[in-house]
């Protein structure tokens, strides 16, 4: 795993043994920041279920303002401060908070935050033929904060599993699904 591009990329990314994270694919990741194309630059990042970092490592290196990742493991979280000295991140431009996705949404909505770009690739969900999913991923369409923490213009992007089919009711309007292997990528804006 891998910064793709800017000016950190090339660099290599640690993960922690085991499968306690799924890193986003390097091609995947591509894929979502060809579409971003110019959001990238300048822009304000929240990352959910950081993990590793990567989404939001690339983000800066691709000359994003600010990111903010949340993960919950203390142990995933210092593997994301390693991976942005890795990348040469200065220590100002990436807030780490260690604490669960649904604590923090409510707080960083509390404290008036927006954000141009979120994104979520959460641990993924059992196939879901003929009941609504209960993932991590439909949970955060579910949350009716969520859509507040995103900036006007601004592009939420979730990742899911092929199998977990979610429903969109609620605040949110797609406007780009890209799919690989297992994995989806859903573009999302807040609906009018």
């Amino acid at each position: 795993m891998r910064i793709i591009g800017g000016r950190s990329g090339g660099r290599i990314l640690k993960a922690p043994k085991g499968l306690a994270v799924r890193p986003t694919p390097d091609l995947v990741k591509q894929a979502v920041f060809n579409s971003l194309g110019a959001r990238v630059g300048g822009a304000r990042v929240l990352e959910l279920f950081a993990g590793t970092g990567a989404l939001s490592l690339e983000c800066l290196s691709r000359g994003a303002a600010a990111a903010v990742g949340v993960e919950k493991s203390p142990r995933h979280a210092e593997f994301i401060r390693r991976n942005a000295r890795t990348a040469g991140v200065p220590a100002e431009a990436l807030e780490i908070r260690t604490q669960d996705v649904f604590a923090a949404i409510p707080q960083l909505t509390a404290a008036g935050r927006q954000f141009d770009l979120i994104f979520a690739d959460p641990p993924y969900g059992e196939k879901n033929v003929g009941h609504r999913s209960t993932s991590l991923a439909q949970q955060l369409l579910d949350d009716l904060t969520l859509p507040r923490l995103l900036a006007p213009g601004g592009r939420f992007v979730l990742g899911h599993a092929h199998r977990d089919t979610l429903d969109l009711a609620g605040g949110w309007r797609e406007v780009k699904v890209l799919r690989h292997g297992d994995s989806q990528m859903r573009f999302l804006e807040v609906a009018p």
